[in-house]
């Protein structure tokens, strides 16, 4: 089930195209000019509602859920919840920047270094290297220094290996200014070119988000949608996530960009990986469990 409080939907045939619910959204909030649709998630199970992002005057990730069937909006007059700003004012920028701009960015980023290396020299300087058996036993009838000596030696070179992955790519992310172009230039490979700038072409509409979303789908066919996001300015392109890799649309020409892991370089390779290393999801609710 998703996280949005508004319960199991129940089936009611075909749902909704998703121009259709993103209009309704659109009219539902007309009386706020200042609030843009930013992230469309469609549901993946028949009882799941649709997640639509908003960003309005008050809040920068305004959740709203519509009924995939009915096209009803299922928080009307949705406001950020006490939780959602507490998360998304302070323990996120807390977490990020220590609260501090870009200086805090720098310093996260430097502490994540740091402690990055700690966690492989401490795995260096395990004992069990000697002999692996005996590395990994906890005497625990023994004196209680020597307990937590073992404790501290066991869990320590296990959550060390992923302590590894966490702070680095922590690291890489506050300095990616200076750790992307590295990781480019020692892979020898180059970074997935941005979409061109789409310019509005004259006395020529914008493409419909139909038609948008049938060219992104038959350029990854049999791939399924997990996120369309919109652009914020008229010359920004749509992203459209596939299970199977990622389609950029210029709005105005049509003309699309795929990426996936076959066509991605090793330095593009590397620098996606960085989400799952650090979020723990590479093997899914165990990893980010553990």
């Amino acid at each position: 089930m998703w996280s949005d409080e508004t319960g199991a939907i129940a089936s009611q045939g075909e749902q909704l195209p998703i121009e259709t619910v993103v209009n309704t959204v659109k009219k539902a909030y007309a009386n706020q000019p200042d609030a843009t649709i930013q992230r469309y998630y469609p549901p993946t199970k028949p009882d799941q509602s649709i997640k639509v992002i908003l960003k309005t005057k008050e809040s920068d990730w305004l959740p709203i859920y519509v009924n995939p069937y009915t096209g009803v909006i299922l928080n009307p007059n949705s406001q950020p919840s006490l939780l959602q700003k507490i998360f998304l004012d302070i323990i996120y920028p807390l977490h990020y920047t220590l609260l501090s701009g870009d200086i805090g960015t720098k310093f996260v980023g430097i502490v994540g270094l740091l402690f990055t290396i700690l966690s492989i020299t401490g795995i260096i300087l395990w004992p069990g290297w000697r002999k692996l058996i005996a590395g990994f036993k906890i005497k625990w009838n023994a004196h209680p220094k020597r307990v937590n000596f073992d404790v501290h030696k066991v869990a320590g070179v296990i959550t060390g290996v992923f302590l590894v992955f966490t702070f680095f790519t922590g690291f890489c992310w506050n300095f990616s200014e200076f750790v992307n172009p590295m990781i480019y230039a020692i892979t020898f490979s180059n970074p997935q070119q941005n979409p061109a700038v789409s310019m509005p072409i004259a006395a020529k509409l914008p493409q419909g988000l139909k038609d948008q979303l049938k060219i992104a789908q038959a350029a990854l066919p049999n791939a399924s949608l997990g996120l369309i996001s919109f652009p914020d300015k008229p010359e920004d392109s749509f992203g459209f996530s596939f299970d199977l890799g990622d389609v950029s649309f210029d709005q105005h020409s049509g003309k699309v960009q795929v990426s996936t892991m076959a066509t991605a370089s090793l330095g593009d390779r590397i620098l996606n990986s960085f989400n799952d290393l650090h979020y723990g999801t590479f093997w899914g609710l165990p990893s980010r469990i553990f």
